[in-house]
């Protein structure tokens, strides 16, 4: 069964951002993960909390896939652009 992780990110380092965008793309295919929605003009339609500046909603094929993505130890280097390139969180749906 596909899950579903929503990212927010509030940039602060775009060089970052951009060189965590090169290698996303594999990092998320390797656990069976892809970005399925990303805008860089998100709305809040209910509720009190800050607008991020930029949000995804990446699919994996399963829930386990997600939870390996981010916990693979090979990706570090590429989890630490992301991290390092603002705020960032992921919540899994």
């Amino acid at each position: 069964m596909p899950a579903y992780a929503f990212v927010t990110l509030d940039v602060t380092d775009p060089d970052k951002l951009a060189a965590y965008r090169e290698r996303a793309g594999d990092a998320l295919a390797k656990h069976g993960g892809k970005v399925l929605q990303a805008s860089a003009n998100p709305t809040v339609l209910e509720g009190d909390v800050a607008t991020p500046q930029m949000a995804v909603v990446l699919e994996f094929e399963t829930r386990e896939g997600a939870e390996h993505w981010r916990a693979d130890p090979e990706l570090a280097d590429t989890h630490a652009l992301r991290t390092g390139s603002g705020q960032t969180s992921i919540t899994l749906l």
